[in-house]
């Protein structure tokens, strides 16, 4: 019989509850018992992230991501594939906070207009 924590990861990666948008953010991530690495964010919505891991990361495992401006979020390992690690926040992202993200992060890489 699946715990809550099991179908909180359920619902946080394959239901997609929420929308994930693709964007590019500069991060910080640190796995529990390591030390923090740099890092970019491929994807977020309020329940979790997927982002670039030079370090092998393991399903449950706790780990901490900072973006520019924001205090260090908790969250949990529920894959790793080559490189890129996805994770679910353990308290779920502030809509607030969410679309200030996506405001400031999702124009990085379009053309800038010359006035």
């Amino acid at each position: 019989m699946p715990t809550e924590k099991d179908t909180y990861a359920l619902a946080a990666q394959e239901d997609r509850c929420s929308p994930r948008t693709k964007l590019t953010i500069p991060a910080t991530l640190r796995a529990s018992g390591g030390r923090a690495f740099q890092s970019v964010v491929h994807d977020l919505s309020i329940s979790g992230f997927s982002a670039a891991s030079i370090n092998r990361m393991h399903e449950g495992q706790m780990c901490w991501l900072t973006l520019p401006g924001l205090e260090s979020l908790q969250a949990e390992v529920v894959w790793w594939d080559n490189c890129i690690v996805g994770c679910a926040f353990t308290e779920l992202l502030s809509p607030i906070v969410h679309d200030n993200i996506l405001q400031r992060y999702s124009n990085l890489n379009a053309p800038r207009k010359a006035i």
